[in-house]
């Protein structure tokens, strides 16, 4: 089995020590170098962050809120480090939510990603990614550029000329969406075209069912996976040994409770939270929106770094309720004046077109006046009526819902 490079079968406490030593230093460095977290971290001594409870102490920057922030402080919202006439690119993704790149040839590190799904120095890359107004072609053009692949900008559409690239060009793998990678391989085999120099693939940008994966293989093209963000880059990436995804080594990644900032306990479902040590643009404790969770033990491919489970959802539950807004951040508020209590989980249905709230909670004894008591406080918080329903410990699914939305139109 080969690594990428040695970092990635450390000595786990190793790992550990060494990110929390980057942490200190790079809250540090976006205090001093960033317009918001100067702001948002005023009174905090970054050199105090030194441990995963420090760093669970410091506020998150949510990805919903980026669009609002880069409103009030155009065109970045204040987090860039890098002023944007030194940026190399500057992109807009959906939203719009704008992100520049800076002149490190990867700053997305994707190349240990494409390196864990075969591919070498040498190898051309078919990439189709879009190369239109976001960062995903570049996310993957630069890991390649750092791994010393060549690379063809195919970008997304064109499917026929896509396929007769590959049959001039012979590529060697493949990046961009399965759905994409399977619509460009049935062309091929409609035309008869000769595509069989593709034997290797990365995707992302949306879920790789088993479907898609055992279809791509009987055709000899060995599909991986990665997690990637456009604000982020690559968060973590499959390998060969199919057991979720491998963290990447140059990130601080926590699992929160959606609607808080507190950890959840490895295993348990929330929300993707991550600090990053890109010096242009340093988001400390970045909530993606994003659900998964931790999987136990290290994977056999001898990476010694945790593992996600995979992409599990969205975190940002926010449903409306009889005209209101009701907010995951609310059933935390509430979960935190019962902490006897267990997990929570408002549903929200509409029986009879009428809509009804629901607070599903987890105690192993319900004493007396909690019902009522529960019901007072959601209505506080909420300014809505619910009823309460009570379950045994464990009898709620361990899938990171904090409201679900049953309703039937």
């Amino acid at each position: 089995m080969s690594f990428y490079d040695p970092l990635e079968t450390r000595d786990p406490a190793e790992r550990e020590a060494d990110l929390m030593d980057r942490l200190a230093r790079q809250v540090a460095h976006a205090k001093e170098s960033t317009h918001y977290y100067f702001q948002s971290l005023a009174g905090i001594n970054p050199y105090d962050c030194a441990s995963r409870s420090a760093l669970a102490s410091l506020p998150l920057t949510r990805k919903r809120d980026l669009i609002e922030l880069q409103k009030k402080q155009p065109p970045f919202g204040g987090l860039n480090a890098l002023a944007r006439n030194r940026a190399k690119r500057v992109f807009a993704s959906p939203g719009p939510i704008y992100e520049l790149q800076g002149a490190e040839m990867d700053p997305w590190r994707m190349a240990r990603a494409l390196y864990a799904a075969g591919f070498r120095h040498g190898d051309l890359i078919h990439n189709c990614f879009s190369y239109h107004f976001t960062p995903g072609a570049f996310i993957f053009e630069g890991g390649a550029r750092k791994l010393g692949c060549a690379v063809f900008p195919g970008g997304v559409g064109q499917t026929e000329q896509q396929v007769q690239a590959m049959v001039d060009l012979r590529p060697d793998g493949y990046v961009g969406t399965p759905s994409f990678l399977k619509i460009i391989v049935e062309k091929a085999e409609e035309s008869g075209a000769d595509i069989g120099s593709l034997k290797k693939a990365l995707v992302s940008g949306e879920a790789l069912p088993g479907i898609t994966r055992n279809w791509l293989a009987e055709r000899g093209i060995e599909v991986r996976q990665c997690y990637a963000t456009a604000d982020i880059g690559t968060i973590a990436y499959e390998t060969a040994i199919n057991e979720g995804l491998i963290v990447e080594e140059e990130l601080l990644l926590e699992i929160v409770r959606p609607g808080t900032g507190d950890p959840v306990p490895d295993g348990e479902v929330g929300e993707v939270v991550v600090t990053t040590f890109n010096p242009d643009y340093p988001l400390i404790r970045f909530a993606t929106g994003d659900l998964s969770a931790i999987l136990p033990g290290r994977s056999s491919c001898g990476r010694s770094n945790v593992r996600l489970k995979g992409w599990l959802g969205r975190a940002d539950q926010t449903t409306k309720v009889k005209g209101m807004f009701v907010h995951p951040e609310q059933i935390a508020d509430l979960a935190r004046r019962y902490p006897e209590l267990g997990r929570m989980r408002l549903v929200v249905d509409n029986p009879g077109g009428q809509d009804r709230m629901v607070l599903h909670c987890e105690t192993a004894e319900i004493a007396d006046g909690l019902s009522e008591n529960l019901q007072s406080s959601l209505r506080e918080l909420t300014k809505l009526r619910g009823e309460v329903h009570f379950s045994a410990p464990g009898g709620l699914p361990n899938d990171g819902k904090v409201i679900e939305d049953c309703r039937v139109y």
